[in-house]
């Protein structure tokens, strides 16, 4: 079966070129994935109008996520639900007061797949605040040359880059150089930080898989992933330069290198704004995208240091971590392990925190957007569950924010092994929609 592109959202307002592979479908492994190859598309995408979301709770302080259960008649049902194959799943419910209503395997570490996305969204939001503009900046340096340094913006573009050479050709191209000549330093990682260790081989020719870097023209992407995007992004500037008259020597030095105290801040373009980044990571699923907000709010492109500090952010927020592994912020890596539990107990925390709005209007909606709008279509579900999709070969999960009238209901749903999952998530999510089951 091939994978499709996104499609496009009509009405929504251009974010940029990117090349994306919903994750609502297989990311197969190994020889499966010479058979199957995404196709570049343009995305329009706006996250949820807040307007449109259901009212903020009120301030409760930060309720924790109870260790007993509390409501045995949905404990049993979900437990039918699951049947012979509870042993390949972990769901847990929760409500707005922390009251744990039904666990099956809930503390079990299994492979999250894109569920990930929600601890680096919930991360970057956290420390980097709803108004954070990822920056690809044009510095003069003190000899005249210039340099360029990125964060990964996602929408980097050639817009972006005419007008960067166009003011470095209009400030006089390089001293000691002919004129128009321009010495243009381009500052990224090294290779060898371009995937993270655990990301199949196979994975990273394609567009989901493609490299993170800091200067990333349509996320390193283009119908398959661009495999040395320092190359292509020469290319490009000279092409650029050229076209305005002018000519470029390119060179590419290490991000890490600091620049001289002097120099100066010409030009800087800024990426659309956290909550919409946050909407094309979780509604949308996008892999290069959830991996760079991990490492700007870790305040390092350093992935082993990504992750450390964004373990000890969960942790310091009160989250059950046991058996939690992060090993990358995306959920592409097979080595990450969360549980239920953390999940449902992650939601619970962001449905009270100050940017709590932004992070559900970042998922998609079941029936209506983003990766779940074509499940549970015409169904009571439809309309009235936020949540987050991940799918890789053998894993499905689904976690997010069910709206009752009794209040939300938290819910994580992870297999790793089930024969129709998104059946069965429906029929727990549906379970969960009872609220007589569980009163008071």
């Amino acid at each position: 079966m091939p994978i499709p592109a996104c499609q496009r959202r009509p009405g929504a307002r251009r974010i940029g070129l990117l090349a994306l592979v919903p994750l609502s479908l297989p990311l197969l492994d190994g020889a499966a994935l010479a058979q199957q190859r995404p196709a570049i598309t343009t995305l329009q995408l706006e996250p949820a109008p807040l307007a449109s979301l259901p009212p903020a709770p009120p301030a409760i302080g930060l309720p924790q996520l109870q260790s007993q259960l509390s409501c045995p008649a949905l404990q049993q049902r979900v437990q039918a639900v699951l049947g012979a194959e509870a042993g390949v799943w972990s769901i847990t419910i929760a409500d707005s007061r922390g009251r744990l209503l039904a666990d099956v395997n809930g503390m079990r570490p299994r492979v999250p797949a894109s569920n990930q996305k929600l601890l680096s969204t919930a991360f970057a939001l956290d420390r980097l605040g709803p108004d954070y503009r990822l920056a690809t900046r044009l510095w003069r340096l003190p000899d005249g040359s210039y340099r360029l340094t990125g964060e990964g913006d996602p929408d980097l573009a050639l817009p972006q880059l005419q007008r960067l050479t166009k003011l470095a050709l209009g400030s006089g191209g390089s001293t000691g150089e002919p004129s128009g000549v321009v010495r243009l330093q381009i500052a990224e990682e090294p290779k060898q930080a371009w995937w993270p260790q655990g990301w199949h081989p196979g994975d990273r020719y394609y567009a989901y898989g493609a490299p993170i870097t800091r200067l990333a023209v349509t996320s390193n992407a283009i119908n398959d992933a661009v495999m040395n995007p320092p190359s292509r992004l020469q290319a490009l500037l000279q092409k650029s330069v050229s076209q305005q008259g002018g000519a470029v020597q390119v060179s590419l030095v290490p991000a890490t290198t600091p620049l001289p105290p002097d120099a100066v801040l010409l030009h800087q373009e800024p990426s659309a704004p956290m909550h919409n980044l946050l909407s094309l990571a979780n509604t949308e699923s996008h892999n290069f995208t959830a991996e760079v907000l991990m490492r700007q709010a870790a305040d390092s492109w350093n992935l082993a240091q990504a992750q450390q500090r964004t373990t000890q952010w969960l942790g310091q927020q009160g989250l059950p971590m046991q058996g939690v592994r992060v090993a990358d912020g995306s959920g592409l890596d097979r080595a990450n392990r969360l549980t239920s539990r953390l999940l449902a107990a992650l939601l619970l925390r962001m449905d009270q925190h100050p940017y709590g709005r932004n992070y559900l209007a970042s998922m998609a909606v079941a029936g209506q957007r983003g990766t779940l709008r074509r499940l549970y279509v015409g169904t009571p579900l439809q309309g009235q569950f936020y949540g987050k999709t991940g799918t890789l070969t053998g894993v499905r999960s689904i976690s997010g924010v069910l709206l009752t009238s009794a209040g939300p209901r938290y819910v994580s749903a992870i297999s790793n092994g089930a024969y129709q999952p998104n059946t069965t998530i429906g029929q727990v999510l549906r379970q969960a929609q009872q609220t007589q089951l569980c009163p008071g």
